[in-house]
């Protein structure tokens, strides 16, 4: 006979003090922690933040009605959990994991505490894997390794929320599950995002995490939180590859600082506390890829931050700059121009590097940044000096196809198969004297005339991620072929 056990759960019970906004003062809780789960009479909940010599602070992160002082504080010996499990694909949850997509309730597998710790080093393997983003920038000068931390960072109206909503088009068909973490974005800004996520399908492999700016700043700060701790089920239970979007950092900062200023903690540099430098390390730590002997799953973070007026050199720009693994910066006087998506080469840099990208594209990607900084720099020379050499002119007009072969439409994005053929096309001659408004229709029909009459061809390259000779000397009779009958 099995003999059943009755847990004792212990409570404590304290009093609000005061309140102020989404911060409340309570007195009377003696045994309680950082992190910690609090009911707030009968209409809210909040989460413990911070101590001072009178008061337990506690955020209010959920409130269904008015709370004042005197009410009676409930806690339970708990640190914050959510409600994770298989069952979030495909739906839109608010910062408590609660349903925000009137589909109904969500049958959680278990919880997850939503300050959960970083994996140590000795957890840890090192990045051998690519992580398509779709973007031609990106995977051929920028790889994005699976567990890596890429920062996207840029002005307004740049495309970054863009980069990172192409980064998760790419894995349709690849076994990573894609979580969007919206924070204090307007509720147009998020409904763009889910009209994507509805035409692409993005809803089977996908999950939204919202706290948009009609929310509490409580909720705007426990979003990325809960997004990660979702993504850690995955990585955990699943060991599956799990990809995050942070859309946007700048607002998480800006809601921190928001609390902390009520919780009379003194602003430093730009007016942010000085521990907002740890806030967001401890989340982007949260990234990796995990040994074996831990079930090898990886999660990776694409955080966006937004720039003001081209400053990255700003307080939380320079912050995560400094804890991640490399950087994609838009540049406004790109987009201006009309070269999209506006990646500045000269600024952005992968700190992985080629060591997780294809055999395949290593060779004929390696001199594509320097050619582009070099048709950059050239071009600004001639704007200013007038009457360029004939040499010059034609290197213009090399850098012009250049640019017409790294631009790309929003939400198009391209399988690395596809960027390896039109790379190899490339170097091998098929942009010779091509004019740059046809370049995008040649490397097109190059690409649909491979796809459709050499598929194996296709399968053993995304297979062997090289290019060996059989196969070099396919795409070389087909380029010699495709350019003889472009002439």
């Amino acid at each position: 006979m099995a003999l059943k056990i009755n847990v004792m759960q212990l409570k404590e019970h304290g009093k609000i003090a005061e309140v102020r906004q989404d911060v409340v003062n309570v007195t009377g809780l003696t045994n309680c922690m950082n992190g910690q789960l609090v009911k707030l009479g009968d209409v809210a909940r909040g989460v413990i933040v911070g101590f001072d010599n009178d008061y337990v602070l506690v955020l209010v992160v959920d409130s269904r009605g008015k709370i004042k002082p005197g009410d009676t504080v409930t806690t339970t010996i708990d640190d914050f959990r959510v409600p994770v499990g298989d069952n979030f694909i495909g739906r839109r949850v608010n910062a408590l994991g609660e349903p925000s997509d009137n589909k109904g309730p969500i049958k959680e597998s278990t919880d997850y505490p939503i300050f959960n710790t970083a994996p140590t080093v000795l957890q840890r393997d090192p990045l051998d894997e690519v992580l398509a983003t779709g973007t031609k920038m990106v995977d051929m000068t920028l790889p994005v390794g699976k567990g890596q931390r890429m920062l996207i960072l840029g002005d307004r109206m740049t495309g970054k929320t863009t980069v990172g909503l192409d980064a998760i088009l790419s894995q349709r068909g690849q076994n990573v599950i894609c979580i969007y973490c919206c924070i204090g974005k307007s509720e147009a800004a998020l409904g763009r995002v889910t009209d994507v996520f509805d035409r692409e399908r993005v809803w089977d492999y996908g999950m939204v995490v919202a706290a948009t700016a009609a929310d509490s700043m409580g909720q705007q700060y426990l979003a990325p939180y809960v997004a990660c701790s979702l993504g850690e089920y995955f990585v955990h239970e699943r060991h599956a590859d799990v990809l995050v979007v942070f859309d946007d950092f700048t607002k998480h900062a800006w809601a921190y600082r928001q609390i902390s200023l009520l919780l009379e903690r003194a602003p430093g540099r730009d007016a942010y506390p000085g521990d907002i430098f740890y806030i967001h390390s401890q989340l982007v730590e949260r990234a990796g890829k995990l040994k074996p002997e831990y079930g090898g799953g990886t999660m990776t973070h694409l955080p966006i931050v937004e720039t003001l007026e081209g400053d990255f050199a700003g307080y939380i720009p320079s912050n995560i700059i400094s804890m991640t693994d490399g950087q994609i910066y838009l540049n406004a006087a790109l987009f201006g121009e009309g070269f999209k998506p506006a990646i500045d080469m000269g600024l952005s840099v992968s700190r992985i590097g080629s060591k997780v990208q294809w055999k395949a594209m290593k060779k004929p990607a390696s001199m594509l940044k320097i050619d582009y900084i070099r048709h950059k720099e050239l071009e600004r020379m001639t704007r200013i000096k007038a009457g360029a050499s004939k040499d010059v002119e034609v290197r213009l007009a090399r850098g012009k196809v250049l640019e017409a072969f790294l631009k790309q439409d929003e939400n198009k994005p391209l399988p690395i198969e596809e960027q390896v053929l039109i790379l190899y096309g490339r170097e091998n001659g098929l942009l010779d004297g091509c004019d740059p408004g046809k370049v995008r229709e040649m490397l097109g029909k190059f690409v649909q005339h491979i796809r459709s009459h050499f598929p194996e061809l296709v399968d053993n390259l995304i297979k062997t991620k090289t290019i060996n000779d059989e196969m070099k000397e396919v795409l070389n009779e087909q380029l010699s072929r495709l350019t003889n009958s472009s002439v």
